[in-house]
């Protein structure tokens, strides 16, 4: 009876033990999700503007034939709408007609800060002015009152711009990309990525601190490829050949910490992660028109027909959700922590949380 007795014993504590060491051994965190909260919605037909509070951030949008700037808790400080053509951004914007000239611009809060003095269209990136001038082979750099810096003349037409805080990134129809610097206008390289059968670039971008280069080239064979910066020349570090070839202009995107490139091909969305050193491929459905950051996500907003579509997509590389909605037109755009949402005639704001 008393072997027995501890036998029993034994069985339970072994139970006991292996109970709690698997508890222990399997217990995970739980995952953190994203919770998405509508905070407010405002209309854009019939405004009523206010004077900003200074402490509120303000952020620009353009909804077909209106442009305005907006606050984050709501408040519409200006609206206009404009016959023909206009640039805005969160600094500055213009309306102008296809003979553009001598055209002047305003800040946010309404107030001319100058003209533009080169003919052409004007375009804002941030606090940054560019004129693409007469015939899509050249373009102008601007001063803050619109006075001209620095003027690139080529014979070859534009097909792919974007511009960061000290080097704005050209591409060409005849296949070759060209760094600039934003303050002097040097032309600091040029180089063709090639690797196709005929020469194009359809998007290309580079990195904040101006160490990377990635585009959208060719057709027949296109391809996406990354390029190093080593001194005056350029270092193919990354390409891969695109199944379903655009011949449009493109997305390609360094987010912000320039640690990922995006990449929008036909029907699906490229990511290639420079610390991992991977390139991931998602399904989309829609061609992206426009990308946003908050300080853990990247929004793009696609267009396919009138269906807009607003992707969510993690620092895992992963597609975390997606909505869709009907519009005639649309637009995203972020802060650290919310989602701004554009749609016809209204502006709604979405809180973003991970809890």
């Amino acid at each position: 009876m008393k072997t027995k007795s501890v036998n029993i014993s034994f069985y339970i504590l072994t139970g006991i033990i292996i109970t709690v060491l698997y508890l222990f051994l399997a217990a995970k965190p739980l995952t953190k999700e994203y919770h998405f909260t509508p905070e407010w919605k405002i209309n854009t037909t019939s405004p009523e503007t206010e004077n900003p509070d200074p402490e509120q951030k303000i952020l620009h949008f353009r909804l077909g034939q209106t442009l305005g700037y907006f606050t984050e808790n709501g408040i519409l400080t200006l609206c206009r709408t404009f016959p023909t053509k206009a640039s805005v951004s969160d600094s500055y914007f213009a309306t102008y007609s296809t003979n553009a000239g001598g055209t002047k611009f305003f800040t946010s809060t309404g107030e001319q800060a100058g003209t533009i003095k080169e003919f052409g269209f004007p375009y804002f990136s941030g606090n940054q002015i560019f004129v693409f001038l007469p015939g899509g082979n050249s373009f102008a750099a601007c001063s803050s009152d619109g006075s001209t810096k620095w003027v690139y003349e080529g014979t070859t037409p534009l097909t792919a711009f974007n511009s960061k805080e000290k080097f704005t990134a050209a591409g060409f129809a005849d296949g070759t990309i060209r760094i600039f610097d934003n303050e002097t206008g040097n032309d600091e390289m040029a180089f063709a990525p090639g690797g196709s059968d005929s020469s194009v670039i359809f998007g290309a971008d580079i990195s904040p601190d101006g160490q990377y280069i990635a585009c959208i080239s060719g057709q027949k064979q296109q391809r996406f490829a990354l390029f190093h910066r080593e001194e005056n020349h350029s270092k193919c570090i990354f390409h891969n050949f695109l199944t379903n070839e655009v011949n449009y202009q493109t997305i390609v995107h360094f987010t912000k910490d320039g640690k990922r490139i995006l990449y929008n091909s036909k029907d699906s969305l490229g990511i290639y992660d420079l610390n991992k050193k991977q390139n991931t491929f998602i399904p989309l459905e829609s061609r992206i028109i426009s990308v946003k950051e908050t300080s853990d996500l990247v929004f793009l907003l696609g267009k396919n027909a009138d269906i807009y579509t607003v992707y969510v997509i993690e620092k895992t590389n992963t597609l975390e959700g997606k909505f869709s909605f009907k519009a005639e037109t649309a637009f995203i755009n972020t802060t650290e922590d919310s989602l701004f949402i554009g749609k016809d005639s209204t502006i709604s704001k979405i809180s973003l949380t991970r809890n």
